[in-house]
């Protein structure tokens, strides 16, 4: 499934690692070094106008995010309940 993070960026789920405050960043050097790195690679997506809240981390690309953490776990969770949900439309029609 897909999750949208915000900034008109969509990415599927089974891609993201981790997912973390981004008032977080400063406090880990080695998270500060990773994201220094990728952006020499240009594998970081910068969020446009708004200020990030979340720092969105996949396989490929790490992702500023202007929407919190909570908020993107929710996205994910509702996502995985969906998944769970059976298709009854085919009863529904007859």
């Amino acid at each position: 499934m897909f999750i949208h993070i915000g900034d008109d960026h969509v990415i599927q789920s089974k891609d993201v690692v981790s997912i973390i405050d981004h008032t977080l960043l400063s406090s880990s050097s080695i998270i500060e070094e990773m994201i220094f790195n990728q952006r020499k690679n240009k594998r970081v997506v910068e969020t446009d106008e708004n200020e990030a809240k979340a720092v969105v981390i996949t396989k490929d690309y790490i992702y500023f995010s202007p929407l919190s953490v909570y908020t993107l776990k929710k996205r994910a969770n509702m996502m995985t309940s969906l998944n769970r949900l059976e298709d009854y439309t085919d009863e529904t029609e007859a």
